[in-house]
């Protein structure tokens, strides 16, 4: 390796002019250019090093600060999805209320942006005179006075407000989260179908109210009955409501639900076998629902008001009526009260049935701790609505147990909600390392950045020759010592 002699060289160049002094400042000028040009050459090879190490570690530090946000922004959904939800549920509850209050129909137009409350005397007069002209003040209300008109109308307006303050709740949000792109691409069709569904939800009240403004004349059942909106719409508007509620739900769950665990095989199998269970749970207690609304339109529980039997028989002598055919499901009070009884009992024995197969030792031990915890919660909610219908029922339906009874309508498909995303999350996640395979892959891909930064200095490390890399070694020693200095 060549070496410079800076003694020689400053020796021939300054012995014309005789001074020591002259030499040695030139030997040390030669000396910090030397050391400069071999300190930049050491930094320059360890550069791209350098730079990659930098780069890995911003990209990591990026890549971990944009997860964190996602993760929050997902929450922030996921919290206002199950705030819109609750407000639905309280809506369901709500319109009950007026239902078994007989307010529904004393607010007798609509109007879709909503009114204030009659302020002043002639307002509130000019609102009963209006009720007055409609069958349900001319037979059933005829004797009640402006102060009772007032009551029942409050409890409709609210009713109808709170559908409107959910639509801002939900709008509101809404629009903010995707203006900002914070709602995850796996719940934005769950979102545009809760959004859509709600948008429609008011003109379908709007349904079922007219149809307890009008008597039919043609149908003599209809002309002499106590004015009510038709079962069929009723039904309709409930459902409407629950299915708003089921969307937001799942969605929420979706959300806020921790990843699940990849399963063994055991686990795996117990998931798969108890998910008939939960399946035939599920669509009796949504049925058992359904039939409800019909109970709540025909005015059935205060009829047959003994249990456990029905007019002291098993079936009852009315429960079929030739005119009506098919109809006496939907419209025939007694078939449609038996109905009810006969699906709440078979919700009861599916359910129960459903905790049997779960608590059976070999399988409730391979349970995901979610599943289980949904299993305890419907078993205790089925009992506790079974007891509670049979107790509305016995009391002539009174008011708190009847709103109460629809809670808990819902409050059981709420646990079957739960169960059912419990049990779907953890069979699709049987396939866990494939997932955490894919995830690795994209995390290597969005770091290949930093990655093809690195290969250039890789590369050239590893195509070094032996005799550079001893090169190298042998002159170490000395351009430490240079670069000391």
């Amino acid at each position: 390796m060549f070496r410079f002699d800076t003694e020689r060289f400053s020796s021939s160049c300054f012995d014309d002019v005789g001074t020591s002094h002259a030499r040695q400042l030139f030997s040390v000028l030669l000396l910090q250019v030397l050391a400069g040009r071999v300190c930049t050459q050491r930094l320059q090879a360890r550069a791209p090093q350098r730079l990659c190490s930098t780069v890995v570690g911003s990209t990591k530090q990026s890549l971990t600060s944009t997860s964190a946000k996602a993760q929050r922004d997902t929450r922030l959904v996921g919290w206002w999805l199950t705030g819109t939800a609750g407000s639905v549920a309280v809506m369901i509850c709500l319109g009950g209320y007026t239902r078994l209050t007989r307010s529904g129909l004393s607010m007798v137009d609509w109007r879709p942006q909503g009114r204030a409350l009659p302020s002043s005397q002639a307002e509130w007069e000019a609102e009963f005179d209006k009720y007055k002209a409609f069958p349900e003040f001319q037979k059933v209300n005829r004797n009640i006075d402006l102060e009772e008109f007032k009551n029942i109308y409050f409890v409709e307006w609210f009713h109808r407000m709170w559908g409107r303050g959910i639509g801002l709740i939900f709008l509101v949000p809404a629009a903010y989260f995707a203006a900002r792109g914070m709602i995850p691409a796996r719940v934005r069709g769950k979102v545009a179908a809760a959004g859509t569904l709600g948008a429609v939800q008011g003109g379908v009240g709007w349904w079922m109210v007219k149809s307890g403004l009008t008597t039919n004349d043609k149908d003599e059942r209809a002309k002499n009955s106590v004015p009510r909106v038709s079962p069929y719409r009723l039904a309709t508007h409930l459902g409407v409501a629950f299915t708003t509620y089921s969307i937001l739900t799942w969605a929420a769950m979706d959300l806020l639900s921790k990843p699940a665990a990849a399963l063994s095989a055991s686990n795996t199998r117990a998931v798969r076998a108890l998910k008939p269970f939960a399946l035939a749970a599920t669509a009796v207690a949504g049925v058992t629902a359904a039939s409800g609304a019909f109970v709540a339109g025909n005015d059935a529980g205060r009829a047959y008001n003994d249990w456990p039997l029905m007019a002291g028989k098993f079936i009852p002598e009315e429960i079929w009526d030739e005119k009506l055919g098919m109809k006496n499901v939907f419209e025939n009070t007694a078939t449609v009260q038996f109905d009810h009884r006969m699906l709440a009992y078979s919700t009861l024995a599916t359910v129960g049935a459903l905790t049997l197969a779960a608590r059976r030792p070999s399988m409730w031990s391979s349970l995901p701790g979610r599943a289980r915890s949904a299993v305890n919660a419907m078993g205790v909610t089925v009992l506790g609505q079974v007891g509670l219908g049979i107790t509305t029922l016995m009391m002539y339906v009174p008011i708190g147990l009847g709103t109460a009874h629809q809670g808990g309508a819902l409050l059981l498909w709420t646990t079957a909600l739960w169960l059912m995303h419990g049990l779907r999350r953890h069979a699709t996640n049987t396939g866990a390392a494939k997932v955490s395979s894919a995830t690795a892959a994209a995390a290597r891909a969005a770091a290949g950045v930093p990655l093809l930064l690195a290969a250039p200095a890789a590369a050239s490390a590893a195509a070094q020759t032996p005799a550079s890399h001893t090169e190298s070694k042998r002159g170490e020693t000395h351009r430490h010592a240079i670069c000391q200095q």
